[in-house]
């Protein structure tokens, strides 16, 4: 288990969170079913290196005053441009919460619509899943090798393939499509239409 040592805040003043920043770290807020809400102060580099072990959804556990808890990264904030977080929302849990998060959708592999010349047209990116702490995964894979120019794959078509969490999107969402490509013919033929 990936170990995260936190420390309470309990100063709130405005220069508190310049200090805060000088010493490389960031507020955050720990929060559960058993736990009572702390303001809390973690490193942002030990931050970085437990989300790069354990991915965007694993369970961390919380080292708080020599007391250990489980929690997950449930949110956090960070700066448009340089993306850097400014702040963290942990939520403790135990192997039987369950928890409604988003997960990233990755595709792998080349498709052999593409490799007739098609495109690959994903629609959605993360899709929206209720899972138990433990069972929540990294992303969700899916190997397009096989589709062929046509080929559409809707969250109906995933669902099944799924028993350890709920997709919380509508069966008929597409996810993904191979898509024929225009030839530079068909694209003369469309701009001699046009003028």
């Amino acid at each position: 288990m990936n170990t995260l040592v936190a420390q309470e805040r309990k100063d709130f003043k405005k220069g508190s969170l310049r200090k805060l920043k000088n010493n490389g770290e960031i507020p955050a807020v720990v929060y559960g079913r058993e736990i009572n809400t702390k303001s809390i102060s973690i490193k942002n580099a030990d931050l970085l290196k437990v989300i790069k072990a354990v991915g965007r959804n694993g369970i961390i556990s919380l080292n708080l005053g020599g007391k250990s808890t489980n929690v997950i990264l449930r949110d956090y904030q960070n700066k448009a441009i340089t993306k850097e977080v400014v702040h963290v929302d942990f939520l403790q849990v135990n192997k039987h919460t369950e928890i409604d998060t988003k997960v990233n959708v990755i595709l792998q592999g080349t498709s052999n619509g593409e490799k007739a010349g098609g495109i690959v047209k994903q629609f959605l990116h993360e899709l929206n899943i209720t899972a138990k702490a433990n069972d929540i995964p990294d992303n969700i894979e899916i190997d397009i090798t096989d589709f062929e120019i046509g080929r559409t794959l809707r969250v109906g078509d995933l669902k099944k393939d799924y028993s350890n969490f709920t997709i919380n999107n509508e069966n008929d969402e597409t996810i993904i499509m191979i898509d024929y490509v225009k030839t530079t013919e068909e694209e003369e033929d469309i701009s001699a239409v046009e003028v």
